[in-house]
């Protein structure tokens, strides 16, 4: 299901890969049925009647009149993965994406707010087998600080999985981004360091006209680590990090008027963070224009 919310100017669209429900465990290991159920407000929408979280993967395009810009790829077809249900995929993505009003040539840039495979998946797609850019007309963008980490040393074996397939055939379209010094991409589309899931992990502002929008990425997976910002993710390079970064980032949107879109929420993905119990949060998704 497609969603679309309209932050003053910009349009956001939802363009969804996969909706799961149960297949969140290994991602989340201390959001298990028992601990989930007392959390009564994440029930239809993000959990169902047994507990288990429902979760999602789809790419955001943001849409400033001027640019076309996707957030995140998702998985992709057609790859070799470790994880089963995540392996050599044949969704309509693309034609979904299509159907939406934007077909990808028509896309300017492409924002990869970390690069962890169900990210940049759809950077690339197979073509008469080789891997070529699923966007042959945007620029690839990603933070330098993320690209450092995967391409270090030490660190560039964990990177091979989608490095051959989903990164290097894209490479000479590659722009990295010093968010230190200007964190701006677009007008009225910026980038916010938010790093614990990885190094250089980036959430992305939108303002347009008064209004704001902020689509979060990974350092919030699902809606539960609002009320439980303590259960942190699997795949974090840096737990506690991520923890404090989303402390943080909750306690600065709090009963504000900005809109948050989760990168892995499920429908309706969008919402305002309001008190739950005091130092924890829930969203509301009820105000949600989507």
């Amino acid at each position: 299901m497609n969603e679309v919310w309209q932050v003053g100017d910009i349009k956001i669209t939802r363009v969804v890969e996969l909706e799961v429900t149960g297949g969140s465990r290994f991602i989340l290991p201390d959001a298990t049925r028992e601990r989930c159920l007392p959390l009564s407000w994440m029930h239809p929408h993000f959990m169902d009647d047994q507990g288990n979280l429902v979760m999602s993967v789809h790419a955001l395009v943001v849409d400033t009149g001027s640019s076309r810009i996707v957030v995140d790829t998702c998985i992709g077809n057609d790859k070799q993965r470790s994880i089963p249900a995540w392996s050599n995929l044949q969704t309509s993505f693309l034609t979904d994406l299509t159907n939406a009003g934007y077909p990808p040539e028509s896309i300017d840039l492409v924002m990869c707010t970390h690069l962890h495979v169900d990210h940049v998946g759809w950077n690339t797609r197979l073509v008469d087998d080789e891997w070529v850019a699923t966007f042959p007309n945007a620029e690839y963008l990603v933070a330098s600080d993320e690209w450092q980490y995967w391409t270090s040393a030490d660190d560039a074996g964990r990177f091979d999985e989608v490095y051959a397939d989903s990164v290097k055939p894209i490479e000479h379209k590659l722009r990295l981004i010093d968010v230190a010094q200007n964190p701006v991409i677009e007008r009225g589309v910026s980038l916010k360091p938010t790093p614990g899931h990885t190094p250089g992990h980036v959430s992305v502002e939108i303002s347009s006209n008064g209004e704001s929008a902020l689509i979060t990425g990974d350092c919030i997976h699902h809606p539960c680590q609002m009320t439980q910002m303590d259960w942190c993710s699997s795949a974090d390079t840096d737990a506690a990090q991520g923890m404090q970064t989303r402390s943080r980032l909750l306690a600065e949107l709090v009963d504000s008027n900005t809109l948050v879109i989760g990168t892995h929420f499920a429908t309706p993905t969008a919402g305002y963070i309001r008190t739950y119990e005091e130092g924890n949060y829930w969203l509301n998704t009820e105000l949600s224009n989507g």
